[in-house]
């Protein structure tokens, strides 16, 4: 699943190649899009983040937002031909930006254009004493807190586990369990692992890729995730795989507390 550096290095490639560009039409390719049909031509404002959440907002105050959710990621080509799972297209005159999703569970949407100032992204304004004040009281594993996208936005399964592991933090333990400087230490690294990921266009371990086709690599920056039995990087110890909530967990039971 797309989360906050991929979604990021999909803006940042889409806003050098769309930003005040007019869209001449849009095409669907899935019934369950349907509801997009009414989507005109319009010139391109701006293209933003917002937690995994891609903001085109357009010239007449409308904006489109697509959430790739498990497998959709965005494409970008010259000729019109449709690659395979392309499920939505938007023309542009130098080119065409398909969505592709073999799971079909991205959405679109079109809605009226509305600047809000989010507080629950490591990236922007984070409200770090509000988080604290309701978050780190919960009784949730640490790693299910940070992959709440209501407490923070843009991490992941992948993410959350490499955060951990740099912060020196357990899965198992509860976020109530852990003091105000454990919790700072997560911040930090997490904001250093997300800048990283940004810095390398993604994980690319199984779909995805960016706007230009090309895979990321972050998976070579990975510590623990999908690392099983192999040797911490810190403390030479196993790496482990447990399930927390219907989801793998990779951690270093060595270095980890």
């Amino acid at each position: 699943m797309p989360e906050l550096p991929e979604v990021e290095t999909v803006c940042r490639q889409l806003r050098r190649r769309i930003y005040g560009k007019r869209i001449l039409a849009g095409e669907i390719d899935d019934s369950k899009l349907s509801h997009i049909n009414h989507l005109q031509a319009g010139e391109i404002l701006n293209v933003e983040r917002r937690g995994k959440i891609i903001v085109i907002d357009l010239k007449g105050g409308l904006s489109i937002k697509i959430h790739l959710r498990m497998t959709g990621r965005l494409l970008w080509q010259k000729n019109t031909e449709a690659p395979r799972h392309s499920r939505w297209r938007l023309s542009f005159p130098d080119g065409y930006l398909f969505l592709v999703d073999p799971r079909r569970f991205a959405t679109v949407n079109i809605e009226e254009t509305k600047k809000e100032k989010i507080t629950n992204d490591l990236m922007e304004d984070f409200d770090e004493k509000a988080f604290l004040r309701k978050e780190a009281c919960r009784e949730t594993y640490v790693k299910s807190v940070l992959m709440d996208q209501r407490a923070i936005a843009g991490i992941g399964n992948i993410y959350a586990c490499e955060i951990l592991h740099q912060s020196g933090i357990s899965p198992l333990r509860k976020a109530s369990s852990l003091s105000m400087q454990e919790w700072k230490k997560i911040f930090t690294a997490a904001r250093r692992i997300l800048k990283k990921g940004i810095k390398k266009r993604g994980t690319s371990i199984s779909d995805w890729r960016d706007l230009d086709g090309c895979p990321g690599e972050n998976q070579h920056e990975l510590k623990v995730y999908r690392r099983e039995g192999n040797d911490c990087s810190n403390c030479g110890s196993n790496i482990c795989r447990i399930k927390q909530e219907g989801r793998s967990t990779f951690y270093c039971p060595g270095c980890q507390r």
